[in-house]
């Protein structure tokens, strides 16, 4: 492939980047692409060094495929730009996800709807991924009624602002705030903007991608952000309504067998998933799973994963690998 990543120089851009070399892709052509002050600049891919340029020349270019990771705004003004030019888009912002024509993404669970014609693929939230690698194949045998999900996230999901704000706390440094609040040895109940429900776009965006993904939107979802000093990855804890009733080893099997999911519950090692050890993995992560006695044909979750890597930069390389692969997608 011939291969643009639109936001080269972020905190994800660089993580795609990663993800690229590590999973030895090598494109024809590789073109990094920032915002105008970051034009001219170097970026390292491959043992090469390569010039990050602007939207305009490396649209003339016409790669196959540019990997957007540039927030919605850009997302919104250029993604358009590069579908009419022929190059399929894969943007990781919000700008796209609820468009009824856009797909939202999860390669493992939904790849097989995208067509010739996708010129803008939608990539999901960084928490709405590891959520719904672990829901899909429990969803097909027992049917999701309700979904109840507390998500604890990481500063990483803001950004390198966020990040330098938490080490700048723990150094006792005054800086620029990324947050309403300080983040060290503190966590509050607010990501995203809140809205006049009183829940925030972040918990909105969990909801919606959710049903989407899926493709069910009778499945009854509500949810709870927290932010939290963590660098590693986010973690969830969920509660889920069946339809229909399930024996608890079957669940471990089938959680087992799901490719991308790594089940890790062994409470008397203390072994149970933890984003100190998600750090730099393309897994999700899933324990404490157990029966929810309180009510009929529940259980209960504890969900991990690196919300850079498959939470973002991962499921967006293996969306164009999966079309680079697939040459003759139905029209």
């Amino acid at each position: 492939m011939e291969l643009a990543v639109v936001g080269a120089t972020g905190l994800v851009g660089r993580e795609i980047i990663r993800v690229l070399e590590e999973r030895n892709i090598r494109p024809g052509n590789f073109y990094p692409v920032a915002s105008s002050k970051s034009i001219g600049s170097f970026i390292e891919f491959n043992g090469k060094q390569y010039t990050v340029t602007g939207h305009d020349e490396v649209i003339a270019l016409q790669p196959g495929i540019a990997i957007f990771s540039a927030g919605a705004g850009a997302s919104k003004e250029w993604a358009p730009k590069y579908a009419a030019a022929g190059i399929t888009v894969i943007d990781n912002s919000s700008a796209w996800r609820m468009d009824p024509d856009i797909p939202l993404i999860v390669p493992e669970i939904n790849a097989g709807i995208l067509k010739k014609s996708h010129k803008i693929i939608a990539n999901p939230n960084c928490s709405t991924i590891q959520l719904v690698m672990v829901l899909a194949p429990l969803h097909r045998k027992y049917r999701i009624k309700r979904i109840v999900a507390a998500t604890y996230q990481s500063v990483t999901g803001t950004g390198i602002r966020a990040v330098r704000q938490l080490e700048n706390e723990r150094r006792g440094i005054k800086g620029p705030m990324a947050y309403p609040h300080p983040i060290d040895l503190n966590l509050f109940p607010h990501g995203g903007n809140f809205l006049p429900n009183g829940y925030t776009t972040e918990e909105e965006k969990l909801v919606r991608e959710t049903q989407k993904i899926l493709g069910d939107n009778s499945i009854r979802i509500t949810a709870t952000i927290a932010r939290v000093p963590v660098i590693g990855g986010h973690s969830e804890a969920v509660n889920i309504e069946f339809e229909s009733d399930f024996v608890l080893e079957d669940v471990f099997r089938l959680l087992e067998t799901t490719q991308g999911v790594i089940v890790q519950d062994n409470p008397s090692q203390n072994l149970y998933p933890m984003p100190l050890f998600s750090k730099g993995k393309d897994d999700v992560f899933v324990g404490r799973i157990r029966r929810d006695e309180s009510q009929p044909n529940s259980l209960n979750l504890w969900v991990v994963a690196d919300n850079l890597r498959k939470g973002a930069a991962t499921n967006a390389v293996q969306i164009a690998e999966y079309i680079s692969d697939n040459q003759n997608l139905p029209d």
